[in-house]
Order: C-alpha cells, then structure tokens, then sequence
C-alpha cells in the first residue's frame, strides 16, 4: 500500500473519530457515535497490516487475540453500574500500553535518536505511568476495595511535590544522560507520582479525575504517534486529549470548584466533627402506601435519580411509576444533576434503557428553580447531588458542588437501603427534616410496591 493511500485511508478514520465525538455529545445520537467511533478504531488497526514491512506478525495477532477474548466478554457483561469502573481500566490500559510502547521504541532508536524525540518519548512514559497507576486507583476507590475518602498524610503535600520534582529530575537525567536505566527510574517515579496523584481525591470527585486521566491518556497516544511517526495516534490522541480537557472543565465547573481544588482540596479541609451519633437520630420512615397516598394528591412530582437506582436496575420500575401518574395527570419530571452516578451522563444512559422521553430529563439549571412548585420529590437512590451541606458546610468535601434543591419542595421522599452515607462519605441533614419520608428498602422491590399502591387508589 502507498503511501499516499495509507494516509488517505488515515484520514477517514480521522474523520470518523471526529464525527464519534460529535455523535457522542447526545443521548439520541450517542449509539451512532460509538458504532462510528469503533468503526474508525477498526480501520486504523487494520490498515497498518497494509503497510510496511510487518515484523513479529504471530505476536501481533497473539496480543490481538488475548486482548479480543478478555475485551469482548467484559464489555458484554459489565453491568451499568459497574461501567465507570471498566472505563478506569480500559483509560489505565492505554496509558500503561503508550508507556511501554514508547521505552521499547527507545531501546530501538534511543542512542540515535534527535532531541525531540527523547522529549516526547520521555513524555509518554511520565504521563502514560501517572494515566495507568492514577487509573487502578479510581477503579479501586469506585468498586470500594479501598476507602473513597480522600487519603491524606502528614506532610502529603510535600510527598507528592517532591515526587514530581523526582519526575522531572529523572526525565532531564534521561534526554542528557541516555540509557534504558534512567527511563526505567523515570517509569518508577511517574508511577508513584500517580498514585499520589489520586489518593487525596474524595469519592464525589473522582469522575472528574478519571475524566483527567482519560485526558492524560489522549495526549499520552499523541505524544506515542509522534515517536512511532504515525499520524493516525497523532490526530486520535489529540481528539481524546482535547475532549478529556473540556470534559474535565465542564466537570470541574459543575462541581462549583477548581480543578486544583478538587485534586488537592482535602489537604486544607476542616475535619469534620463526628463526636455526634447522628445514626441514632430519629427519622420518619413510610410505607409504600404511605408514598402513594402522597404521589396521588400531587400536581408535580420531580424523580431524581441516583447510584442507587442504577444499582437496582429499577429503571424500568420508574418510568412505570413515572407514566402512571402522568396518566393521573400528575406533571412528572426527572431532575438531572450532571455528576450524578459515577460518570457524566451515567443516568442518562440508564433512563434511555427505559424508553424514558428525552423532554422528560431536566438539567439541574432548569428544574432547581421549579423545586418550590413541587409538591414530591422522588430521590432514588442518590444523597450527595441533593446534600445541602454543599452549600451550608464550609470545609467538607463537597462544599460549593451545585445540587439539586430537593428541600425546597413540599415534601421529600428518599428511597434508601440503609443510612448510610452517600460516596461522599458525608451526612445528608435533609434525611432529618420533618418532611422528608424515608422508604427504606430495595429501590426496584420498593418501587414496585409504590405502583401497586398507586394503582389501587
């Protein structure tokens, strides 16, 4: 294949991971981006068997193979909720795959090489290290195998500061002094970097990291695409990094903080006063007939949905319940935070699994102020979107974060397992209110319940 050819067949793939991106930034057209973008993904692969002298074919296809048979059952099999936890890995596997490729290339034309090209290869590994090791810890932080609270240290701030500064003393030793050794110690130190990186970030906070770290991942491709001397991770990296960039902006903003805030913040928070056994506190709990003897005599019910719900698959149960009292002539809406779940746009994706109309899903900007007018809000499964604190607790870690303003409507309902905190790990006051209804239960089986009793009236 010439040249000519190959870069032309590069170029619709790059036109392809455009138009994904574009498909991507809407629920209704988000399917048609991902078939695109994978289509493009495909063809980029592909297309390199076409051209130039292959080498190590029989590895290439044995690595094509192993990654095939784990990708594609995970992918099929991964629940919703657990989504944002494979997209941590899969982000933590390009980086680390970016990194590797880059210090084999510089084993190859390390000693030869100009300048530049140490540069970027040294870029690669650094920032494909911090994407990979800063990746498994979010993954751990969203299954819970560690704590989701932010982990600090006595003197943290210091560790951190001057393991970058290890970084980037390395990283001169290495583009100066050459050889595998210093790239390796380089690799070390980003790694540990990483981790350091990831560790001082609550639970509320870390989509915004993995949406960062995905950031990191894009230009950690593009800097490869220039070591390997390919366009196509050129173009392909720079789309992801760019996209991760305004992702994490817009993330950060509706977060109602800095990015710098939101990766260092807990090191000047307050600590919290837990002297108090709030768990012994008294609560008003109902019953599902309790619920709909209250949804029955509304004029609007906003449902605001949350991890929760995702965890009982229950949004099917919802827009049963949903279209049962719009048949009542009950005005019904969803009220959408945008960090709600484990990832942007995790509960619209969940919700459209149900058929639920688009017009139906409110921003937060548009459904808090109608929060006055409601008479019911549904939270289902979510606390630290609706948490007053946000905006009443000065120094807890998710002070200044934009929610939704359920307290403000006539009455509140809250379907929860327990009283356990949200991800935040922080209490939720408006659970104490006196017009807040606990129901407590499984959010599918409870919600069930709420129909039946709904129907029946």
């Amino acid at each position: 294949m010439s040249d000519f050819v190959y870069d032309l067949i590069g170029l619709a793939a790059g036109v392809l991971f455009i138009l994904a991106l574009k498909g991507l930034s809407h629920p209704r057209t988000a399917r048609r981006g991902n078939l695109l973008g994978a289509l493009g993904a495909g063809i980029a692969t592909v297309v390199v068997f076409f051209h130039g002298d292959i080498k190590n074919l029989g590895w290439i296809l044995g690595a094509i193979a192993v990654g095939t048979i784990i990708g594609v059952p995970a992918a099929r099999k991964v629940q919703m909720t657990q989504m944002p936890q494979l997209v941590a890995l899969f982000n933590g596997v390009g980086g680390g795959a970016a990194a590797l490729v880059a210090i084999v290339e510089y084993q190859i034309e390390g000693k030869d090489a100009p300048t530049a090209f140490l540069i970027f290869t040294v870029f690669t590994v650094v920032v494909g290290c911090v994407s990979f090791s800063g990746s498994i810890v979010t993954f751990l932080k969203l299954q819970e195998l560690m704590t989701t609270r932010p982990v600090v240290f006595p003197g943290g701030r210091f560790v951190i500061a001057a393991t970058l500064a290890a970084v980037l003393g390395t990283s001169v030793w290495v583009v100066v002094a050459l050889g595998t050794t210093p790239l390796l110690v380089v690799a070390g130190f980003s790694l540990a970097f990483g981790i350091l990186f990831v560790l001082p970030v609550g639970g509320a906070d870390v989509p915004i990291v993995i949406s960062l770290l995905n950031a990191f991942t894009g230009l950690t491709v593009a800097a490869s695409g220039y070591v390997l001397n390919s366009t196509l991770l050129i173009i392909a990296g720079t789309l992801v990094g760019a996209s991760g960039t305004i992702l994490t902006r817009m993330m950060a903003d509706a977060m109602g903080r800095s990015l710098f805030g939101t990766l260092f913040g807990a090191f000047t928070a307050k600590p919290q006063d837990s002297s108090s056994a709030v768990e012994n506190r008294p609560v008003r709990s109902g019953s599902p007939d309790d619920v709909a003897i209250l949804l029955n005599y509304a004029r609007r019910v906003v449902i605001v949905p949350g991890f929760g719900l995702a965890v009982a698959q229950a949004q099917h149960t919802v827009r049963e319940l949903a279209d049962l009292m719009i048949s009542k002539g009950i005005d019904v809406a969803y009220g959408i935070h945008p960090v709600a779940g484990r990832m942007p746009g995790h509960m619209n994706v969940l919700l459209a699994e149900a058929n639920i109309p688009y017009d139906q899903l409110v921003e937060m900007e548009e459904v808090n102020p109608t929060f006055g007018q409601t008479d019911v809000a549904i939270v289902i499964g979510a606390n630290d979107v609706v948490n007053p604190a946000a905006q009443t607790s000065p120094g807890c870690p998710i002070y200044g974060m934009p929610i939704l303003e359920v307290s403000h409507a006539g009455n509140v309902i809250f379907l929860k397992r327990s009283m356990r905190p949200g991800f935040a790990g922080i209490e939720n006051e408006l659970l104490y209110d006196p017009k807040t209804m606990l129901l407590f239960g499984d959010a599918k089986a409870s919600l069930t319940k709420v129909v039946s009793a709904l129907k029946a009236l």
